[in-house]
């Protein structure tokens, strides 16, 4: 895929965007991810698994969201324009859509977590749902894409530092004891862990997109194994979206 556009959306985030002139990209399902190859990297071995953060299906376009964390990140977060880039893609299995008409979905997403929350609440905009939203960050410098999700749906906003929104963790935020017939939820473990006790505590349907670390994305090298209640099961095949129900938490 040839990189349209790369844009660096604060010090630590950039928004990458792939499309390809030679194929029309494959239907691709909220809470999927790709594998995807670091260019000009001596040092990268392995592809690094994105969240699909939005497809464009007009431009043939797909959007990354990638946080600039290491040495490969680093690299694809610099990536110029009009380079090619090789991609794996779709993998991993999605959140559930098949929601009824009139359902209330909360949407949380924290961090680089925010990525798949957004390609979720489009597609549930398609089909007739307006989603909520609860993003958290740091502080506001920190929010990305709130132009996109205030396009998308209703917005709530949680910062550490109170500087936009309910100050404080994401799981004070009031929003959370309003009435969701289901949560979705991608952040970091003790966010989604703190989130799904609630929903444990409310009885709500919820789904988790984990964040384990991967290396191949197809389960044959085993570094990304979660406990459930069934044993032992690979994220990048079997997730990474998983019911609460199925994880050991």
């Amino acid at each position: 895929m040839t990189v349209s556009s790369n844009t660096r959306l604060n010090g630590a985030y950039g928004l990458l965007k792939l499309t390809s002139n030679n194929m029309q990209l494959p239907e691709m399902m909220p809470g999927q991810f790709v594998q995807i190859e670091i260019p000009d990297s001596k040092t990268t071995f392995l592809r690094r698994p994105i969240s699909i953060c939005n497809v464009d299906t007009k431009r043939n376009e797909l959007w990354l969201l990638v946080r600039d964390a290491g040495a490969g990140t680093h690299s694809l977060i610099n990536t110029p324009a009009s380079r090619t880039i090789n991609v794996v893609l779709p993998l991993g299995n999605g959140f559930s859509t098949d929601l009824k008409p009139g359902s209330t979905p909360l949407l949380i997403g924290g961090g680089v977590g925010v990525a798949p929350m957004l390609y979720l609440g489009k597609y549930l905009q398609t089909i007739g749902i307006v989603p909520r939203f609860l993003l958290g960050a740091r502080s506001e410098a920190d929010l990305l894409l709130l132009d996109e999700f205030e396009k998308t749906g209703d917005v709530y906003v949680s910062t550490d530092d109170g500087s936009r929104g309910t100050p404080g963790i994401i799981t004070l935020n009031p929003v959370l004891e309003s009435n969701a017939d289901i949560i979705y939820c991608c952040g970091p473990s003790p966010m989604m862990k703190a989130v799904a006790s609630i929903a444990r505590e409310r009885m709500i349907t919820c789904e988790v997109s984990l964040e384990n670390m991967m290396a191949c994305g197809l389960g044959a090298c085993l570094c990304c194994v979660e406990k459930t209640v069934k044993g032992n099961t690979c994220v990048c095949t079997d997730g990474p979206v998983f019911n609460i129900n199925q994880l050991l938490w």
